[in-house]
Parts: C-alpha cells; structure tokens; sequence
C-alpha cells in the first residue's frame, strides 16, 4: 500500500467570536459582504476582512483582539536579525568551529539501465552555499522569521512534559503505512543534521510577502529530490490539539486509533519548514507551483517527516507543496 502523504494539520473553526452581524459590513479586499460568518471586524479601525482573504489566510477565528494588516505595524515590518556571525552562531547553537566544511564522499555512478536506474533514486543531501556570509544571510533571515512568530529554532523532534512521550512515536501504529528509510537515504540526513550543526544551511531564504506573510525561497538551484528540510516541532497527541489555533500542524502518526496520533507543532520550536507555504490545489495552475513534497519515514523504529524537493527548482523559485495531501481536510480555493 502506498504511504499516506502528511499533511499540515488544519482545525476547524471555533464559534465566531468576531464576526460581523450586519449587512452593512463589507470585505475591505474583495468588496463582498457575503458569508458573514467568515467575516473578521479589526479591533483596531473597524473595517471587515474575510478570513480567506487575509494573506496568510487565517483557518480559524483568533482568539482574543485582532487586527487588520494595516494596523498590525510590527506584523508587516518584521525586525530584522542582526547580521552578526556571534549572535547567529548562538541562536542557533552552532557546536563546532562556524562555517567549517563537512566532507562529503562521492559515490561511484551505478551502472543500469534508466528503469533500473530510477528505482535506484536516493535522497541527496542538500547543496549549501559555498560563501560564508551568504549562508550567514540565509540564517539571519530564518532567524528574523522564528523572531517575528516567537518561536525558538529547533532541528529535531521535542519531546515536552504533559505532552506525547518519545514511546508514543511508534511506526508499528501507523494506518496504512509508511516508508522505511534505507540506510543510504538516513546517511543522506545524518549528513544535513552534522551541516546544519557547523553552519552549513540549506541554500533557503525567508522572505516576508505581504500577501503570503514569511515563505522560502531556493537560494540557489536545487536538485530533485533533495531534503530540503525535516518537519519539526512538539510532538503531541492529535486528541489534544483538534481545537487548537495553530494552523502549521504535520501529520507524524496516523494511528488506527486515533487516541495514538500524532502530530508535531511547531509554535514553540521550529525549522525552516514552518515557513514553506501550501498551494492551491483546486486549480492545474496552482498545482503546477508545487516542487516539494512531504513524506513521512520510518527511521530506526520512529517516526519522521521530511520535506523533499519534488522536481528541479531554480534559483529564486518560491517553495510549495500541498497543505492537504491525500485527506483534502481544508479548502485551499483562496490560496496565492
């Protein structure tokens, strides 16, 4: 059976808090006051937005006061990390001597036919850029993101008290299955996590949009089929988060019973891969942007999500993949 693909985990709405009751309330973006009940007041200056035409769109209702884009300043004008190689070096916990080179052994070309040859395909471990500032760039703008969201940079899976326990993550719960990582496919990781320990970042660039808020964008040309990234975060039951606000949730275990899901949240603690941005499914066009894709493996006896580059993808090109992958659990019609 094929694996599920994951999915970012998309809850539904609470009872409207903010919505407008009345007819004369309008979208200050799309002009229309119909559906009402997707449709958010600003506590600020009191113009009306709906939820799917905000940008980033919101899945639920917030809680709490909520503004507008334009009242919200020091949304739309995110501070800036320093570019400062002692500050970067500490935010992100970088072990060894900064910027150091990893070796990387090459493999000798297989021989085969192309049938024999794709079924041979490998995960490749991500190209960095060779100038050091660059890369420097590159954290300091991932830093500016995790700043602006307030969470704190994490590359691996966080066990945290009151929440799912290690032993929770056991891909032999897994409903309909999963890959299992070969070992030259975990060698490929291994070797992404020890760059990322020295300063070896992935070629990526978080940008903030106004319309798509922070989203990555490949740095330099990058190969089909290599790790982008690995989802991380918290790792919580699903049954304890189905009415949570959050709207970046991975699927890492979808158990036969549901009480044994999991899902990792990464509003506390979070990658890069919290900021690469869905599609819109519903049309060929929006379909077309995709070039990563979200799979989940069994390495040595748990559970794990990478991101993967889907295709080629240029220098300067947006990363995308699909919010909803096989269960289609939120619309995503009203998606850049």
């Amino acid at each position: 059976m094929a694996p599920k693909i994951p999915l970012r985990r998309r809850t539904q709405a609470k009872k409207p808090s903010k919505f407008s009751d009345s007819d004369d309330v309008e979208c200050d973006r799309c002009g229309s006051g119909d559906r009402p009940d997707e449709l958010l007041l600003c506590d600020g200056c009191d113009r009306g937005l709906h939820l799917f035409c905000l940008r980033p769109i919101l899945a639920r209702v917030p809680d709490g006061h909520w503004f507008c884009p334009s009242c919200s300043s020091n949304k739309n004008n995110p501070k800036r990390f320093p570019l400062v190689q002692t500050k970067i070096i500490d935010f992100f916990k970088i072990q060894r001597t900064p910027f150091e080179t990893v070796s990387r052994k090459r493999k000798k070309k297989q021989g085969g036919g192309l049938a024999v040859a794709k079924k041979k395909r490998r995960l490749l471990p991500f190209n960095p850029s060779e100038d050091p500032d660059r890369r420097m760039e590159q954290m300091a703008s991932l830093a500016t993101a995790l700043m602006a969201t307030g969470a704190k940079y994490s590359n691996e899976l966080t066990y945290v008290d009151g929440m799912a326990p290690r032993s929770a993550n056991s891909p032999h719960l897994e409903h309909g299955g999963m890959q299992v990582m070969c070992k030259e496919d975990a060698e490929a990781l291994n070797l992404c996590k020890k760059m990322m320990g020295i300063g070896e970042c992935p070629p990526l660039m978080v940008v903030f949009d106004p319309k798509e808020g922070f989203t990555v964008e490949a740095d330099r040309f990058i190969r089909d089929l290599t790790i982008i990234t690995e989802y991380v975060g918290d790792v919580d039951f699903l049954s304890n988060r189905e009415h949570d606000d959050g709207d970046s949730m991975m699927t890492l275990l979808s158990a036969k019973d549901p009480t044994k899901s999991l899902v990792i949240c990464p509003d506390k603690r979070s990658n890069i891969a919290r900021f690469i941005n869905g599609i819109n499914n519903y049309t060929p066009d929006g379909r077309k942007k995709q070039n990563v894709k979200c799979v989940r493996f069994n390495l040595d006896g748990e559970c794990r999500v990478l991101l993967i580059a889907a295709r080629d993808i240029a220098k300067g090109e947006r990363l995308y993949y699909d919010y909803n992958g096989y269960e289609h659990e939120y619309p995503t019609q009203h998606f850049v």
